[in-house]
């Protein structure tokens, strides 16, 4: 190896994620076949939890059958920047969505990680951003360019109103304050108190950017019809808050609920017009392809039409587990009811071990190592689906009872 590269092999930060890579049939498979939510990985089939695709979108037939029109139509690729030109299948997106959540509007990208690598820098300028502490890794690699421009980062508690108002308080007038946060935290499945942070927000005159790229599509706006606790609608994280959109921007994804490949701002109109001539993912990168353009469409249609029925089977799948690792005394982080599974590791026990017996039992899950996750929240996450049989979820319960009477799981406090 070259000397240049020698300090990448010396970095032991990655140790335990590399061993796992190169020994563990659960790291950098090669999935070959899917039947529903199974997987085949060489000749062994597994019961996949490891998919955010909630709502089971990626296998509705409907959906499917809206690419063949639209490729036909548009080719593979519209390959343009978004600021030359855009397929009409880009407006109707916006229209649509802006609709779905009650936004002022909307502007969609290919990623989240593109809007955070670029949107955060641009709102923060040489101002500060006040980032909390669990908030996503792609939040926090925005915030890092961000401060390599010249903004000031500061780390507060998750979740903790009180220091952030200590924060905005001591922070000096006159200069821009973006306080970034996760929706639905993609580990715990937990959403924060929202209203208490606008508020702090509003006060000092910040603005909230909240990422609910886990929310989107599964929480929604509340009322006395909903058909299950997550809400109306999925519109995501501030109408499940019963918040409005006054300084705040939510950021959002299609590639979980909705099983595509693009993603999205709600902003104002006039911060919209001005991303569309300084944000690099509008100016310079490819677009979404067609086929993914199309699904989003068509996945809008399909929310409208049920929605809230595949909702409420989400709901109840999600609970069948839940309701079993809580009667077992088993600690997750998840205190709600939201599909994102995490169950952490007793002190001591192997990350390999576990996932090569999960493996044996034919069940596929995120593997959460470390530097991942902080070495205490070693574990995996199972992530529950609409599109994950009763049968599938009885063989979930049944590995994670044996793995609890072995002694692996953290025990509930």
């Amino acid at each position: 190896m070259s000397d240049g590269l020698e300090f990448v092999k010396r970095d032991g930060r990655w140790a335990d994620l590399e061993r796992l890579r190169a020994g563990n049939p659960m790291y950098d498979a090669t999935i070959e076949e899917i039947n529903g939510r199974r997987i085949r990985v060489g000749d062994h089939w597994l019961a996949d939890f490891a998919s955010c695709n909630y709502l089971g979108f990626d296998l509705e037939p409907e959906i499917m059958e809206a690419i063949e029109p639209e490729v036909r139509r548009w080719g593979t690729h519209p390959s343009w920047s978004r600021l030359l030109g855009n397929p009409a299948l880009y407006p109707q997106i916006e229209e649509k969505l802006t609709a779905l959540l009650d936004a002022p509007d909307t502007l969609v990208l290919p990623t989240i990680t593109h809007i955070h690598m670029s949107v955060l820098p641009i709102l923060a300028g040489q101002g500060h951003i006040f980032l909390d502490s669990q908030a996503h890794k792609t939040i926090y690699d925005g915030s890092m360019y961000a401060r390599g421009l010249g903004a000031t980062v500061t780390r507060f508690s998750s979740l903790d109103v009180s220091q952030l108002r200590d924060l905005l308080r001591a922070a000096p007038t006159g200069v821009s304050k973006i306080v970034a946060m996760d929706g639905v935290n993609s580990m715990t499945g937990n959403a924060p108190d929202l209203a208490a942070f606008a508020a702090v927000c509003r006060e000092y005159g910040a603005l909230l950017y909240v990422d609910d790229a886990h929310g989107f599509g599964v929480i929604g706006e509340r009322g006395a019809n909903e058909k299950s606790p997550y809400g109306l609608r999925g519109n995501a994280i501030v109408k499940y808050s019963g918040e409005t959109y006054d300084n705040i921007v939510l950021v959002g994804g299609f590639s979980k609920s909705y099983s595509s490949l693009l993603a999205f701002l709600a902003l104002p109109t006039w911060l919209k017009n001005h991303l569309k001539v300084s944000a690099p993912p509008y100016l310079y990168s490819g677009p979404a392809p067609t086929a993914s353009l199309a699904t989003v469409l068509a996945g809008l249609s399909v929310n409208e039409k049920r929605g809230d029925d595949i909702r409420a089977t989400l709901y109840r799948k999600t609970m069948k587990v839940l309701d079993h690792v809580r009667a077992l005394g088993v600690h997750t982080p998840n205190t709600g009811n939201t599909p994102v599974i995490e169950l952490p590791l007793a002190e001591g026990e192997d990350i390999d071990e576990v996932g090569k017996l999960l493996w044996d039992r034919g069940i596929y899950v995120t593997l959460a190592a470390y530097p991942l996750v902080p070495r205490d929240q070693v574990g995996f996450r199972a992530q529950v689906t609409a599109a994950n049989g009763d049968d599938e979820l009885d063989e979930l319960n049944a590995v994670i009872t044996e793995l609890n009477a072995a002694g692996k799981l953290r025990r509930a406090v």
